[in-house]
């Protein structure tokens, strides 16, 4: 899930600097807009006043869906051709001593929407898009005229047909509802870079919380009418996140949180509210998972903005203080686990397609959020071993304090720790965060020699080249118990000398999984991320009639990365990595004739749909069984949800089953030496 920086756009360069406190309210320009939106006719009227304080140039832009009606302005406005945006129209404004104002009329037709769009293609998708089922308007579609590249003060009223209820980010003001129409006006005072607009068939719970400073906090739900005996579930989970990272943290920067349903399969998060697709709202995880995950942006990314031009660090910091410490509060096995998931994401993107973590900004396909969330997460992860839990929190609060409604960078960010722990952290950082790639750790050789007290352990290990900087756990197993070392690896190939009080038998490489690292074959059991985002893959379909294929075409389309490579062909030998779309007895006797293993035990039950994956010499198979089109259809419209798994099972609407195959730490036995004791 995204923050304020959605997806589906390109973030704004900010014109500050990182750590440049943001002006005083007064000093920043405010947009105040009025937005008549009917959806069953597509249209948007609008009138806004812009007023600008007095100082440099400035420059509006307004899509090229729209057209002005009026312009007034008390200064000599320009209308001026828009950059990188064809056919939109843009005004620019001179430099002043004096504040500005200028009042805009405009009007124009939205698209339709497609309430057939997967995930991958909502995150891609910047049209404002309207109908009687749900409306949303993008900030990156400059549906409002907006200041470009620059952050902004707003206050939207926004006019609605009745039954329909709609909203912007930001405090509610006022608020009406009648038979005939829908009106509510909202204002933002912190630096926006972008206002997005939804509505819907929406009915409104609300729940009034206490924050702890002593504000009153407006919860509400936006949900149709199908999903409204979510709602009071929803508001209990809501206030109990805000309560915790009050606690870790500091008080919520805002008078309110908002769950609103969207009807494509979104997964954004804006100030003061979260627009997910009501099909994700119906998982039955999502209040334990997701939603936590944006209620924290409403501090980190949207409370802290990310200096885009050096990266994004909050969409890593929220995955590692949401994501992972609600695994972490499961316990130990549970926070292993996801260690593994996110180092299993890291392993099956290609190292071509690896980037620097300070690249990132937003998550545009699975490869990408990869980078952005799992990496960086796991770079939060080794942080806190090497400061320790209570810096580490310590840093967190005074970050928050610091920079509340403020720019900050990586820089900023790794100051902060360093001031919280004491430590120079500019090497860790380098490491992690400005070179491409990880590197892939191999336990090559023990050798176990006799020495006064106990015995020696002579260690080889390799790494991938260039070699990093990095601390590697080992775990000795000997006949008296386990013992836990550390040693730093810097070169392509160093050998170390361990020291335990017992006969060695064995020695793992990172069994706890807490190193960022490629994992080798053996420690990585093939999940559905590794063929969501490997960039060659054969489709093949093994039966069905011709609305079968399209259903698979379809599957493909919406769970691959990249289109999948050749037609589809039923016939020939395996090419992988693979994906095989079938009947339950087409894809038997597939694996039969490809002396492949059977249907595997968890998937074997004959369910209306089923997938998994296999690792084999050839390369990565996914396979996909479902009994006719229909079935496949939903697998299509779930499977993409399920990338950390290993196979999944489905009814006709669920899935009801799920799990990932085991994984082997990497491990070697330890020969003695010659000079070792019998």
């Amino acid at each position: 899930m995204n923050g304020r920086f959605l997806a589906a756009c390109v973030p704004l360069v900010c014109t500050l600097q990182a750590g440049q406190a943001m002006p005083a309210a007064p000093e920043t320009p405010l947009i105040d807009a009025a937005v008549r939106i009917d959806p069953a006719m597509h249209t948007l009227a609008g009138k806004a006043a812009v007023t600008i304080p007095p100082g440099p140039a400035h420059r509006l832009v307004l899509g090229a869906r729209f057209r002005e009606a009026i312009v007034t302005s008390d200064s000599e406005v320009r209308r001026v051709a828009a950059e990188d945006d064809a056919g939109a129209v843009a005004w620019s404004v001179p430099a002043s001593t004096r504040a500005t104002r200028l009042v805009i009329r405009w009007h124009g037709t939205l698209a339709p929407l497609d309430p057939d769009l997967d995930h991958r293609q909502t995150l891609t998708a910047t049209d404002p898009v309207s109908s009687q089922e749900g409306t949303f308007l993008p900030a990156a579609s400059h549906w409002y005229p907006g200041l470009e590249d620059e952050r902004f003060r707003y206050r939207v009223t926004i006019d609605l047909p009745g039954g329909q209820a709609g909203l912007v980010p930001g405090d509610l003001v006022e608020e009406s509802r009648r038979a005939d129409g829908f009106r509510a006006t909202y204002a933002y005072e912190h630096p926006a870079d972008g206002i997005d607009l939804m509505a819907g068939p929406y009915l409104v719970d609300e729940r009034m919380v206490r924050s702890i400073d002593g504000r009153g906090l407006r919860l509400r739900t936006y949900f149709p009418a199908d999903l409204r005996p979510l709602a009071a579930d929803y508001l209990d989970s809501v206030s109990a996140y805000i309560g915790m990272y009050e606690k870790w943290i500091g008080p919520y920067p805002y008078a309110g949180f908002s769950v609103v349903a969207s009807p494509t399969p979104t997964g954004f998060g804006m100030p003061t509210l979260t627009y997910l697709g009501a099909q994700v709202l119906r998982l039955p995880f999502i209040r334990a998972t997701s939603l936590g995950h944006e209620v924290l942006h409403d501090w980190w990314g949207n409370g802290v903005f990310p200096d885009y031009r050096h990266g994004n660090w909050s969409e890593g910091l929220t995955t590692f203080m949401a994501d992972y410490h609600y695994r972490e509060r499961q316990g130990a096995a549970a926070a292993r686990d996801t260690r593994l998931a996110w180092l299993r994401d890291v392993s099956a993107v290609p190292p071509d397609r690896m980037q620097p973590l300070v690249t990132f900004t937003s998550r545009t396909h699975a490869a990408s959020q990869i980078l952005g969330y799992q990496q960086t997460a796991m770079v939060f992860e080794m942080l806190r071993n090497r400061i320790g839990e209570h810096a580490f929190d310590e840093a967190v609060r005074a970050f928050w304090k610091r920079y509340r409604f403020r720019v900050a960078s990586w820089d900023d960010l790794r100051e902060t720790m360093e001031a919280a722990s004491g430590e120079d952290l500019r090497d860790f950082f380098r490491e992690w965060l400005d070179r491409p790639g990880v590197p892939e750790i191999r336990l090559s050789e023990a050798e176990v020699r006799a020495a006064p007290g106990g015995w020696h352990i002579d260690v080889a290990l390799t790494q991938s080249s260039p070699a990093h900087d990095v601390k590697v756990p080992l775990r000795v197993v000997t006949n008296d118990g386990e013992q836990s070392l550390t040693v730093r690896l810097d070169q392509p190939a160093q050998r170390f000398r361990l020291a335990v009080p017992s006969r060695p038998e064995r020695v793992e490489l990172d069994p706890d999984m807490r190193v960022l690292r490629r994992l080798t074959p053996g420690e990585a059991p093939p999940i559905f991320r590794d063929i969501m985002v490997e960039p060659h893959v054969t489709l093949r379909i093994l039966s069905g009639d011709d609305a079968f294929a399209a259903a698979a075409q379809s599957l493909a389309s919406r769970l691959l990365d990249s289109p999948p490579d050749g037609p589809g062909e039923r016939g020939g030998p395996l090419a992988a990595p693979a994906l095989v779309v079938g009947s339950r007895a087409d894809v038997q006797r597939f694996l039969a004739r490809e002396n492949l293993p059977p249907v595997p035990a968890p998937v074997s039950e004959r369910p209306p749909a089923s997938a998994w994956t296999l690792g084999t010499p050839r390369g990565l198979v996914a396979f996909v069984t479902a009994e006719d089109a229909d079935a496949l259809r939903q697998v299509a419209r779930l499977l993409p949800h399920y990338g950390r798994q290993s196979w999944v099972v489905f009814d006709r609407r669920h899935a009801t089953a799920r799990g990932s195959w085991p994984a082997v730490p990497q491990s070697v036995e330890v020969a003695s030496t010659p000079a070792a004791p019998p």
